[in-house]
């Protein structure tokens, strides 16, 4: 079994709560919203050696991380992946993919439609518009998957 951090909206901040959990992790996805590469390399310097990580560019990230993709699509554990900032910009067929990753509206969501997970994890950066502070965990074992949401002190 697998255990992957999922983030969004970290907005420059990478709260010592979430390194904690983040080292203990088998794979990082992160939904938008850094702004700033020093919180990429911070998750990079904390993450298991070889540990699968994905980033996209969210609509707060500007000219330093336009290296970063807008989505991708990626399989880990058997699961298809499809990763992105903002969920108006999830394609109308979506194929194969069983978990859609989104983040932008700070607020935590999980939702199942059609056998396919839809996941925000929330905001766990710099409070803005909610005052919760969450992420997520996802376990992956042989094809199947489980969240756990995880609510963080501000």
């Amino acid at each position: 079994m697998r255990k992957i951090a999922v983030l969004s909206d970290t907005h420059d901040l990478l709260r010592p709560e979430v390194l904690e959990r983040i080292q203990t992790c088998d794979g990082l996805i992160h939904g938008g919203d850094i702004n700033s590469q020093r919180v990429i390399d911070e998750i990079l310097n904390n993450m298991k050696p070889r540990a699968p990580v994905y980033f996209v560019r969210g609509n707060n990230d500007g000219e330093w991380a336009n290296y970063l993709a807008k989505h991708q699509a990626f399989t880990l554990e058997g699961v298809n992946f499809y990763l992105v900032h903002n969920k108006r910009d999830v394609p109308w067929n979506l194929g194969d993919r069983q978990i859609v990753i989104y983040g932008h509206s700070h607020k935590y969501a999980e939702e199942e439609k059609d056998g396919r997970l839809w996941l925000n994890p929330g905001s766990c950066g710099r409070c803005r518009f909610y005052p919760e502070i969450t992420m997520a965990l996802l376990y992956l074992d042989d094809g199947k998957w489980s969240v756990e949401r995880v609510d963080l002190l501000k």
